[in-house]
């Protein structure tokens, strides 16, 4: 029995060792090309110019096209997805039924399952004309389809795990607001809502982490057109589509051109990394604060 233990164990550590080495293996081929990056263009030029050329004759390197398309996009998402999820969450938890909870907490997952590339072609080819009707001047790519059809995407990211935080709060909170002759609403919203505050602003990080690193609906839909715009009517570029475009073309490899991926990719592993340790120094605030 202690052997099979040690193996299991041993196994388990074997488990943990691979996903580090993974990670710091990713870390040290983007660290090491951005340098190489870095040693051809400035930085300062990388962090405040607002051309993104490297492709063209006269070549710019300016990742604030990138980043401003990337933020508008997620900006959108965040937009339809914390709103809709929360109020599914807050349905689920205090209206819903535990047989119907049963059924639509699991149909609700299942956007999480639908291949992102699904969701690209429903943005270009149902979401775009639609908002045509609406908005006569806006472009066959653009942003707005892009991040409405991704906050659709994360919802369940919202939902889920606010409800799960929502159910976390302790039961005696409800029964003390009902004992005072709040209503389910009021009990809803001005008790529940805040208690699990803390959870419910980790769920809403964590879909922002995955709406920036996005691909394959803001590389179908949005365009590749960099411009440092917030215009959510034309065509933007996002850091992830950068990278498909670069990666699946004809730029030779060690090339500043092709370096520049390495350059945009630490970006986005900065920017995502400090949301997912926001997330998780709130997460474990919140921990303290109930034991």
């Amino acid at each position: 029995m202690n052997v099979k233990e040690k193996i299991i164990e041993k196994a388990l550590a074997a488990c943990a060792l691979i996903t580090i080495l993974t990670t710091v293996g990713i870390i040290l081929v983007l660290v090491i090309e951005a340098v190489a990056f870095f040693r051809e263009v400035s930085i300062v030029e990388f962090l405040t110019s607002t051309k993104w050329t490297p492709l063209f004759t006269q070549k710019n390197y300016g990742i604030l096209p990138l980043l401003s398309g990337t933020f508008l996009t997620t900006f959108i998402a965040i937009s339809v997805a914390l709103p809709v999820g929360l109020t599914i969450a807050i349905y689920l938890n205090e209206y819903a039924s535990k047989t119907l909870r049963k059924i639509l907490k699991p149909l609700l997952e299942i956007l999480a399952v639908v291949p992102t590339v699904v969701y690209g072609f429903f943005a270009l080819m149902i979401v775009t004309p639609f908002l045509k009707s609406f908005i006569p001047g806006l472009s066959g790519f653009n942003a707005l389809s892009a991040g409405l059809v991704m906050g659709i995407m994360i919802i369940p990211f919202v939902s889920s795990l606010s409800e799960d935080a929502l159910s976390s709060v302790p039961v005696s909170l409800r029964q003390a607001s009902f004992g005072m002759g709040s209503t389910k609403f009021q009990t809803a919203f001005r008790v529940m809502v805040p208690a699990a505050s803390s959870g419910i602003i980790v769920s809403a990080i964590l879909a922002v982490s995955r709406a920036v690193g996005e691909t394959m609906i803001v590389a179908i839909a949005a365009g590749q057109q960099p411009r440092f715009t917030f215009d959510p009517t034309v065509p933007i570029e996002t850091i992830t589509a950068y990278i498909v475009q670069i990666s699946m073309g004809d730029v030779p490899h060690g090339s500043t051109a092709y370096r520049t991926i390495f350059a945009a990719g630490i970006t986005l592993f900065i920017f995502t990394f400090i949301l997912n340790n926001i997330s998780y120094w709130i997460k474990a605030k919140y921990q303290e604060e109930y034991e």
